[in-house]
């Protein structure tokens, strides 16, 4: 049909007409510095408004992947879960000498719809353990124990151990 990964994404997330209501899917573009530069959302799940999103998100790894489509099971603070999909795009510049334009693209949906998409063949989406736990961002994630937290969240204390070595160099406290 012409369509980028990308307009077919965009536009899947949008398809929400009453009365003709699709799969209320989810639609992010993240950039290589894991900032998100476009968001759009018939499901529940956030994005982070500033900065970056969660490292866990599948989101992050299509750049090391180039051309395939990944596929993973996430679980938000929230209790809510998903099947997300995440592939890289190229964008060229327009002329020999510009530089191409990396993006990655996330799709996904709560697993209650997942059945209905192709890309859940072969996942357990009844087992508990087959959900990564994933957050918004690491400023308001409430997960404690998180080995890719990049910075403290801003609603905990936090305390910090000289004499004590953990994933990280502080401990949150509630």
């Amino acid at each position: 049909f012409g369509a980028s990964i990308e307009q077919v994404a965009h536009r899947l997330s949008t398809l929400q007409r009453p009365g003709a209501r699709g799969i209320p899917f989810f639609f992010v573009r993240v950039d290589q510095a894991g900032t998100i530069t476009k968001r759009h959302s018939a499901t529940r799940l956030q994005f982070a408004r500033f900065g970056g999103a969660c490292p866990l998100w599948n989101v992050h790894q299509a750049f090391e992947t180039p051309g395939r489509f990944l596929r993973q099971l996430a679980e938000t603070p929230d209790g809510v879960r998903y099947l997300c999909l995440a592939r890289d795009v190229s964008k060229s510049g327009g002329t020999y000498s510009a530089p191409v334009r990396r993006y990655a693209i996330g799709l996904g949906c709560e697993v209650k719809h997942a059945g209905a998409l192709v890309y859940s063949d072969g996942l357990d989406l009844s087992a508990p353990r087959a959900f990564e736990p994933i957050g918004i961002s690491c400023r308001i994630c409430e997960r404690q124990h998180c080995h890719q937290r990049s910075v403290p969240p801003l609603e905990y204390r936090l305390r910090v151990n000289p004499d004590a070595r953990g994933i990280l160099p502080y401990e949150i406290e509630r």
